[in-house]
């Protein structure tokens, strides 16, 4: 298994090694020893969600509340997805940009995004099967949304594709609105989230 940091400080691409016979294959889709080793604390699971999407669903962009927030490890189980990892921490280097990695049946990637970091994920095919671990249990009082489509964010979709959104999705702010409204963690609080986690016994 190969863990690789994007340029966005907190989220990694994951790439198992696949192990393929004539029965099919078999891989270690997630190493939470591994993934730890870089990260400074284990993801303790308490909850895992499954969405199926129609080609061109856009789900996001969806953060939480920092703390507990909500680290997510996501993989595809069938089809493909393209998977958004945007960065909404106030006072962060990178704050307003993103990154995007490709989550098929054929590498087997996932996608770790660790607390407050914002997440969008846009199926590229009908019947396409997303699995989510996530390190908090949904809060509804502590989640919220940007939206995805907002220029300033600018998220890169194929050519061709149209873009569905939940009502809720296609109602969030944009980045600067919910900025100069307060609901973006900071970065700092973040950091300091981790580092607490990292300390914990």
């Amino acid at each position: 298994m190969e863990i690789e940091p994007l340029r966005i400080e907190g989220a990694y691409q994951v790439t198992p090694r696949q192990f393929p016979d004539d029965r099919g294959v078999f891989l270690e889709a997630f190493r939470g020893d591994l993934l730890a080793e870089l990260t400074g604390h284990e993801m303790r699971v308490l909850q895992t969600n499954v969405s199926v999407s129609a080609r061109g669903a856009l789900r996001g962009i969806h953060y939480a509340d920092v703390p507990p927030s909500q680290a997510k490890y996501v993989t595809a189980l069938s089809g493909s997805f393209l998977d958004f990892v945007v960065d909404i921490r106030v006072g962060s280097p990178t704050f307003g940009q993103w990154q995007s990695v490709l989550l098929d049946t054929v590498d087997r990637r996932a996608v770790y995004l660790s607390e407050g970091l914002g997440h969008a994920l846009c199926a590229l095919e009908d019947g396409s099967t997303a699995h989510y671990l996530c390190s908090a249990a949904y809060n509804p009082t502590r989640e919220h949304g940007l939206h995805p489509l907002d220029p300033a964010i600018g998220l890169e979709l194929p050519d061709g594709l149209e873009p569905t959104l939940s009502p809720k999705d296609a109602a969030a702010p944009t980045l600067e609105d919910a900025r100069a409204a307060g609901l973006l963690p900071s970065y700092d609080a973040c950091r300091a989230f981790r580092t607490e986690l990292g300390s914990a016994p």
